[in-house]
């Protein structure tokens, strides 16, 4: 998927490259063993008219963020991953993903393993029926819409790009 993903910026065409790179060299760049660093699969979870986004307070991290998390066993491609996750971590049913990623991020951090790596993200957008009414899980300690143009105080500059992304057409 990600050979033929066309890259929105050079930033972005770069990030692809070297998910590709990951990929190449690592046959177990989908694991979250895979300690120098491994994919992981999130979604930018938007009412259908795009004006606001679903975010996640994620327990562990103590920050707001974009649903999403590591590839399990079970799961057929990124794009499955992602939607799983969302749906996983909204309790919503019923969410339309859009198959084609629209943004990529690389962030350092100690996993859940407890060891530092890196999370090559691939980011989808997905879309939250009307009236739906999230229901925060246990890796959570709030989830809620917040305006497009009004993400929480301190949200990193990558979640904004990855909220304007899923905006565009």
């Amino acid at each position: 998927m990600l050979t033929d993903w066309v890259a929105p910026t050079r930033e972005q065409g770069a990030l692809r490259e070297a998910f590709l790179g990951l990929l190449a060299a690592r046959d177990d760049a989908t694991a979250r063993s895979c300690v120098p660093g491994h994919l992981t699969a999130s979604t930018v979870v938007l009412t259908a008219d795009r004006r606001r986004v679903l975010l996640t307070l994620h327990r562990r991290l103590g920050r707001w963020l974009q649903l999403g998390g590591h590839l399990e066993p079970q799961d057929a491609d990124l794009a499955g991953a992602a939607l799983r996750e969302a749906t996983e971590e909204s309790g919503l049913a019923g969410l339309v993903l859009d198959p084609t990623p629209v943004h990529l991020d690389v962030h350092a951090l100690t996993c859940s393993l407890g060891v530092p790596t890196r999370h090559f993200d691939v980011r989808y957008r997905v879309f939250v029926p009307t009236d739906a009414v999230p229901v925060a899980s246990a890796e959570s300690d709030d989830l809620r819409f917040f305006p497009v143009d009004a993400l929480p105080a301190g949200t990193d500059g990558s979640l904004r790009d990855a909220v304007a992304a899923a905006q565009r057409p």
